[in-house]
This record gives structure tokens, sequence and C-alpha cells, in this order.
């Protein structure tokens, strides 16, 4: 035996074997990667869904067609018709079917042209996904290899949905969502079989037959299709013979442009390209965008041309409508800019959430005097929206009248550095700078604010005293109930554990909460309470400095509402208020949501006192008129009633006098409720039955505690500015002073020299040089007053 061939043979064998197997491998590895791992680089449609799944708004894609994202389900009719028709052993070739295209060759031979493909469904997809190549042999092969390789990565439901997705329907219509919405104006879920069967003919040839062009024929290729449905026992002949009756669609629909700015805003938020299915009601989407465009014929009579309303379930925080803007006409106005995320100027709208804090604390009761007088702190000046005063305010009562004064006055008790950290974990967001950038003017409108975060800040407070009463026990707040409105459904919220307290108290809210129903209705009077019919609303309104921004804001304990009206490039605007802009447009929409019972009292945090009705500081034991109120725990601290005294009268009670003066049997001893001077002189005007206290008689020289007078311009240190007149001479400034006795005679002095007197109006116009100077007042009793200030300029 010849080893030497043997050896040689088994060696040749050997290496051809390990060729065909290194071949085979390599063979292997490229059929399993020959599929790319992502089928279709195609942008999408951005498409917006309320929360039933109702197509509310979509954006055409960025090569101009209108394809929707893939779904993951193809509906059953339009499966069936379409296999029927395309692909009849779909669910049982393995991407190419033998038979097919057996068939396609004989009749391509026997017409000596090519009059049928033979591809599979699986073929379609990977013909689609290589849009672009020539449809010779060679790539009709690679196709052929694909769909293999298709079927092996995906399922059948899954090459049916990509299918759906991308096949051609004629025009700019792409895919199977598009096309149901485009041509028949509805959901794919929907489709009738004459529907499902003229879609499913489409894609054959998209360009030359569709619905707007060739119209007989489609009916025609249709009809056939619907025959074969009948005979493979899918359809009935009577539903056959109906679904002929169906037209076939004239002209693409116009898709629904519902919530068109939360439909912006997706894709800025990182949702371009997707289908989100919203949180929106569609019903109420459409109502509130239609009261929104009632409201803008009334406002831009007035040249406002923008408005936005956000509608919250307090519950979850869900948003049920949003109105972002108004629609533009002829692209004017800006009505494209989504006013709900825009940052505007706040006005009043934060006062609510500084009350409750003030409650919140402690600080104040529901009804204290607080001072409404004019006032300049470190050169602000704030003023009330009336230019009026009213010397001293309850709280309640200028949180309803929305004075500004006293809310100034509030926030320096609280500190401003205090409550821009509230606001902050509140929910607002566009807090960027210290809050020593703000300073005081935080709470008139100093900063801005999103409507977004405002009513979803509302919302938070409703929802926290909502859940009060769901933790029984000691531990009754969840910190995460402060949260941000949220327009889909996702993940649960990783809630943080029960706390005993929150950032506001259940207490201090439904404080709030019962001021604010009580503000005044545009239009009305307080008298619509009485109405058993009437939605019980806490309610707010703001308006910016230069009537630029008109806010209103109510909440239920199922509903929030946000409302603004103005002009998207700031112009202002007379009678541009919240309460004339914002306010009807906000109670239109209360009046499509159900109306529910109102907030329960927590009253387990809180307590009843006495209290003095005429200051609403805890009761003293001079307090004549006395009430019992509901309070916050924490407001068990609040000091007794500072105003009333008792005083020592003459026995006909016209004069005030002391020990020293008159002995002790001859007085008439009374208890007295008596401001100081500047906050009198403005709060006896407005309440009749104030009675201001007595002067001293002659011969008793004052030992009172309380003031007899004080200056209300100028400030303490004030720097002044002093123009010269509109004739060009030199200007003065008028100084004011208040005295608990008009009639009292007052002498001023500047810089230590005489310069006047006064009775009854103490007003004197003086024109002091540039400079620091000391002004002194004395009256005829030698009380004395002085105050320094600086003339900073004179024109």
């Amino acid at each position: 035996m010849d080893y030497k061939y043997l050896s040689a043979k088994i060696r040749e064998i050997c290496g051809k074997r390990t060729l065909l197997a290194f071949v085979t491998v390599s063979l292997l590895i490229i059929y399993w990667f020959s599929l790319p791992s992502t089928l279709f680089e195609e942008p999408y449609s951005t498409v917006l869904e309320s929360s039933d799944g109702e197509l509310l708004s979509a954006s055409i894609a960025k090569d101009g067609q209108w394809r929707f994202p893939a779904g993951d389900t193809v509906p059953d009719k339009f499966a069936e018709a379409l296999i029927l028709f395309e692909d009849k052993r779909f669910y049982s070739h393995p991407g190419v079917d033998l038979l097919s295209l057996g068939r396609a060759l004989r009749q391509n031979i026997s017409e000596g042209k090519v009059v049928s493909g033979g591809s599979t469904l699986s073929m379609q997809v990977i013909r689609l996904s290589r849009k672009g190549k020539s449809r010779s042999l060679f790539q009709k092969t690679i196709e052929l290899v694909l769909a293999t390789r298709l079927e092996i990565r995906y399922s059948k439901a899954e090459i049916l949905s990509l299918y759906a997705a991308h096949a051609p329907f004629g025009g700019n219509v792409v895919g199977l969502e598009a096309a149901c919405w485009r041509y028949f104006g509805i959901d794919a879920a929907n489709l009738s079989w004459a529907e499902a069967a003229l879609l499913a003919v489409l894609p054959n040839s998209p360009a030359m037959i569709h619905p707007g062009k060739n119209r007989e024929q489609l009916k025609a290729k249709r009809d056939r299709l619907l025959d074969k449905l009948r005979d493979a026992g899918k359809i009935d002949a009577f539903t056959c013979a109906l679904a002929k009756e169906e037209p076939v669609p004239e002209q693409p629909h116009v898709l629904p442009r519902l919530a068109r700015h939360l439909l912006a805003r997706m894709a800025r938020e990182g949702f371009a390209q997707q289908k989100i299915t919203s949180t929106l009601n569609q019903h109420l989407q459409r109502r509130v965008e239609q009261i929104v465009r009632d409201h803008h014929e009334r406002l831009k009579a007035n040249q406002i041309f923008n408005a936005a309303v956000l509608v919250l379930e307090v519950k979850t925080g869900h948003v049920l409508a949003y109105a972002g803007n108004v629609d533009s006409e002829n692209g004017l106005h800006g009505g494209d800019v989504d006013i709900i995320a825009s940052p505007r100027s706040t006005g009043s709208i934060l006062k609510p959430f500084l009350y409750a804090a003030m409650l919140h604390e402690g600080k104040i009761l529901p009804r204290t005097l607080l001072p409404d007088v004019p006032v300049q702190i470190n050169g602000f000046a704030p003023k009330n929206f009336s230019k009026e005063y009213d010397g001293a305010v309850a709280a309640d009562k200028a949180l309803i009248r929305s004075l500004n004064v006293p809310a100034v006055h509030m926030l320096r008790d609280y500190r401003y550095e205090k409550f821009h950290r509230l606001l902050k974990d509140a929910g607002m967001t566009t807090l960027a700078r210290p809050a020593d950038h703000y300073g005081l003017s935080l709470i008139l409108g100093g900063a801005e604010g999103t409507l977004w975060d405002i009513t979803g800040m509302y919302a938070s407070m409703a929802r926290t005293l909502n859940n009060y009463f769901e933790h029984p026990g000691r531990n009754r707040y969840n910190r995460s109930d402060f949260h941000a409105p949220v327009y889909f459904t996702g993940p649960p919220r990783d809630d943080a554990s029960l706390e005993n307290g929150s950032w506001l108290n259940a207490g201090s809210i439904y404080l709030t909460f019962e001021a604010l129903k009580e503000v005044y209705r545009p239009g009305e009077e307080t008298g619509w309470r009485y109405f058993n019919n009437a939605k019980q609303i806490a309610w707010k309104t703001g308006t910016s400095f230069g009537h630029r921004d008109g806010w209103a804001v109510g909440v239920t304990p199922d509903y929030a509402v946000g409302v603004w009206a103005g002009n998207a490039d700031g112009e202002g605007r007379p009678g541009l208020t919240g309460t004339e802009a914002a306010a009807p447009l906000m109670f239109d929409i209360f009046s499509q949501l159900d109306a529910g019972a109102w907030f329960h009292q927590p009253k387990a945090e809180m307590q009843q006192i006495v209290t003095c009705k005429k200051s609403g500081y805890r009761v003293s034991p001079y307090c004549d008129e006395r009430d019992t109120i509901w309070v916050t725990s924490e407001s068990l601290n609040t000091k007794a009633c500072p105003y009333h005294k008792m005083v020592h009268l003459t026995a006909d009670m016209k004069f005030q006098v002391h020990s020293e003066c008159v002995p002790l049997n001859k007085m008439t001893h009374t208890t007295w409720f008596a401001l100081p001077p500047v906050q009198e002189y403005y709060f006896k005007s407005r309440n009749l039955s104030y009675r201001s206290l007595p002067p001293f008689r002659a011969d008793c020289q004052s030992s009172s505690l309380l003031a007899g007078m004080d200056m209300i311009y100028p400030k303490p240190d004030a720097r002044i500015f002093i123009p010269r007149d509109i004739d060009g001479n030199p200007g003065s400034s008028v100084f004011e002073l208040a005295h608990r006795n008009p009639n009292t005679l007052v002498y001023w002095h500047l810089d230590g020299e005489y310069i006047g007197s006064t009775k009854r109006i103490h007003h004197l116009a003086l024109n002091p040089p540039e400079g620091k100077h000391v002004l002194t007042v004395v009256d005829e009793h030698g009380e004395a007053l002085e105050r320094r200030f600086e003339v900073i300029s004179k024109m």
C-alpha cells in the first residue's frame, strides 16, 4: 500500500472540508448579520392622542410625509383583507412563497413582460426598507434572502406591523394609521370592512390609484377584494353587499389640531417622532378651545389678542385640557407662542401662598389687622391697585381684595428669603435668581412664573388638603403631593414617606381656600353665594405692572383651572386685568366641570379661639366685642390685641386725663380701640363708626403710650427727587402728617428753622435744596416728631 499517496489524499480531503466549513460558517455569519438592526430610518410624525386613544393633533414628518410611528398591533379586519389580497400563505411560508414565485414566473413568461412579482409581505417589508434600490434580478435575490432573515428575527404579527406602518397609501400618506385619519378621519381600530379592503389594495399601486385619482378603478379593486373575503368566509353576503355601498372617500381629511401647543411641547421635551397617549380629555379639550375662541372675540376688541387655559385634575395632577394660545389670525399676534410654558410677570397671583405661609407659622390669624398705609422700604414704595388706602385691613379681606401694601408688610414679616424658598419647594421653576434680586417685590409680580407652574402649585395645595384625610394617625403628609402637572401617564411616582408636616399644612390651606372663595366674581356682588346651584371655587386674580398680564387661577377639591390673558409680545392695554380679562374665561371653563363638595375642614390640626372682633387678634382683657373662630394650631402663640387700651377720661368723656391732674375717683375708665396715627388717618375715613381718642385736657400733659401723630411722607431716610413744574419754575414736594386730632395746631421746622404751621389738613409743600435735611414737627401739646431725608436731585 502506498502510504504516502493515502496520506496526501487524506490531507487533501481534510483541507477541502476545512475550506467548505470555513465558507459555510462565513456565509452563515454574513446571512445572520445581513439584516440591519434598524430597518427603517425615515422620520415620523409626532402624534398626540387623548386619554381614550383619540387623535388630538399630529405634525407632519420632516420629509413631508404623514407617517405615524409604528403601532404594536394591526386591526383584524385590515390584516384579513391584506393577507387575502397580498399573501394568502403568509402564516405558513418562511418569508418566501415558492408557489407564488412559480406562478409569477409563468405569468411573466406567458405575457412577455412583468405582470406579477410574487412578493410576500415579508419581501415587501424588505423592499420598503431598501427604498431607492433598483428592481434588478440581483436586488430581487437579495430581497428573497433578507425576507427569510426577517422571519427569523420578527414574529408574523411584528412583520404585519412593520408593513402597515411603512406601506405607501397614496400622495404623502405613509402607513395605516396616517391613512385611516387622512382618508376616513377615524382610528385604525374602528375600520369597517369596506375601509379595510380599500386600504389593503391601496399600496399595490398607490401612485396610479388612490382616493384622489382613478377612483372608479379603486372602487372596483376594493369590491373584488370584498367578494374574495365573502368567498373565503370572512364576511357574509349581506355584509359584503353593504360594504360595497360605502363610497370611496373623495378628498383627504384635515387632521385634528387640538392641543397643538402641547404637541409642540412634546417635541421640545424629547418626545418628537413618537405617539403619546396623553391625559387630555378630548371632549373637554375641544370645548375649552371653543370657549377660548369665544372670549378672544370679546378681548380683541380691546386689542388683547392672546389667551391660554390649563385644566388639571387635582387628585393626580393630570392635564385635562391644554390650550396654549389662540389661533393666529394671518400669522399675526404670536399665536404660535405657548403661553402656558412662557414666563410672565405674576402680579398678585402668589399672594395666597404667602397668606397660607403666615397661617402655617402662626404669624397671623385670618382676620388680623394689617397696615394699609403709604410705605417706603429701602426705596421700594408699593401702592394698591386703586391708589387708595384703608389704614388697616383684616388679613383675609386684604387677600380677597388683593391689596398690595398689606401683602408687602406680611412678606417683610415672613422674610422674602423664606418665601423664595417656599415657592421653589412648591413647584415654581422660574426663580432663577437669588432671593435678594427680587426682594419684597416678589409678592407683587417682581418675579416671572408660568401658567404651568402656578396652576400646578394651586392644584398641589388642594391635593395636600385632600390627601390629609387619606392617612390616619400622626403622619398625614406626603411632600410629593406638591408636584408639577402631568400630561401623559408614566411609571408610578416615587413617593416619599409620610411625614408630620409639609410645605404648607392642611389647616393653613383650608383657611386660605375659605378666604379665596369669597373673592367677588366679575360683574357680580357677593349675592352669588346664596344661590344653591353656585359652585364653590377658591380663586385669585393677578395683574402685572403696566396691564401686560391678566391671571386667574381657581381650584376646587377636584379641579384646578389656570387662565392667562394678554398679548404675547408684552404690550399692555387699559382694562387688561385678571378680573376683567381672565376671570370670566375661568368661570366659563368651570361651568363645564362637575360641581363637587367643598373641602373638608382638617379639625384635627385646628383650634377654636376667642378673638377681638375689631382687630382680629387674640382677645385681650380690654376687647369689648369678641368672636370665636377656627385657626391653625400654630396660631395659638400669636399675641393679644395691641389696639384695645384702657383710657382715662373726664366725666363727660370729652378729654383724656391722668392721675397727675385729676383724682382717680373723678375719672371715667373705659376701653378704647385706637390705631396708630397714620393707620387711623386713613381708617376713619372708611369706617364711620371709628372714634378717635379724645385729646388731653389742656391742663393735663400727655402721658399716653400711644403716639399722637406720625409722618406719612417722607418716610425715614427717604431719598427725594424734586422735578420742575410744567411751566419751568422750581417744583416742590408735599410733606404729609397724620394727627389723631386734626384740629391740633402743628408747627413745622426744617433744619432747625421754623417754616410754617398746619391745622386740620397737615400738608406742607416744601422746596428744600439738594443734600441731607432734618424735618421736625411739634404739636401744640409739645409732642415732637423728627424725620431725616435727602434731596438727591433737582432739575
